[in-house]
């Protein structure tokens, strides 16, 4: 379940945390639009191949996990974090990773009521690995990959860093995949087609949406991956996993699709469903569900 420190960039527009430029004003007179929202169907419990669902993971950025639970603090040290987390006997397998530099910057957990066969942290290069960002469990038929992607920033002040982070990561991906599956998880920090958010066209130049972010994803799922809710529903619009805290976007469902579950294509015939738990509160990202075969 991924978790992370609440956003440095703070929204002007009611559109993203992502830093975007500030939103016309609508005529005097004109009557709002009514929000289009999306209802997340029934779950599928049955893959194409007919087989049963048999695994279900669940991912949540909670906008910093103590803030969320006591809201007295933003803090990603387990040593810092409070007992009713930590303690959850109901996922008794917990691993956490955290910034090295900044606390409560940045940071993502996992809680598995199964053991992994083994954990490993980062992806082996320093420079990322500081952030901690991923997490990454080994089980007897797959990997489960948590990740909390870097932010491009107001600005694009980490575009640069955040290119290189999309190749370094894709590699550490690939070379997982070449010895098994994987699930990867989390807040990608992308929204990747102009479907994924609800102002496209205003947020070609801001952090989540430029070019470059999203050629980074092209390239992950061009390396043997896919992006599970647009396997399941490639015309599906209005279905976002991110809004601002400001201007009521979520009540007017003004978001962005930037958490996702991508899968390595051996896992695909075993995809039951791919949801988005837009109606679960608590954070500026909602719940995300994937039910799988294994």
């Amino acid at each position: 379940m991924p978790k992370r420190a609440k956003k440095n960039e703070e929204a002007v527009d009611g559109e993203t945390g992502n830093g975007t430029a500030p939103a016309k004003k609508e005529k005097k007179g004109k009557e709002p639009e009514a929000p289009i929202l999306y209802e997340d169907p029934p779950d599928k419990m049955t893959s194409k191949d007919g087989r049963a669902a048999n695994m279900k993971i669940t991912s949540w950025n909670v906008d910093g996990l103590r803030a969320w639970v006591k809201k007295n603090g933003l803090d990603c040290a387990e040593k810092a974090l409070p007992s009713n987390i930590t303690e959850m006997p109901e996922y008794p397998h917990k691993y956490w990773a955290g910034s090295e530099e900044k606390e409560g910057y940045s940071g993502v957990a996992m809680l598995c009521k199964t053991e992994p066969l083994n954990v490993t942290y980062g992806i082996g290069k320093v420079e990322h690995d500081k952030e901690g960002r991923v997490i990454t469990a080994e089980f007897p038929s797959f990997f489960l990959v948590t990740a909390y992607v870097p932010n491009a920033s107001r600005g694009l002040v980490r575009l640069d860093y955040r290119k290189t982070w999309d190749v370094d990561f894709r590699a550490y991906l690939s070379g997982l995949d070449q010895r098994k599956p994987l699930v990867l998880c989390g807040d990608l920090n992308v929204a990747h087609q102009e479907i994924d958010l609800k102002n496209p066209k205003g947020n070609r130049k801001n952090a989540g949406f430029t070019p470059e972010e999203r050629e980074g994803f092209t390239q992950l799922l061009e390396a043997g991956f896919t992006d599970s809710f647009r396997e399941l529903y490639p015309e599906q619009a209005n279905a976002y996993t991110f809004w601002t805290y400001m201007m009521n976007s979520r009540g007017k469902n003004v978001g962005w699709r930037l958490d996702y579950f991508v899968l390595s294509a051996a896992l695909l015939p075993g995809l039951c469903d791919s949801k988005i738990r837009n109606t679960a509160m608590g954070s500026d990202h909602c719940p995300i569900t994937l039910l799988l075969a294994v």
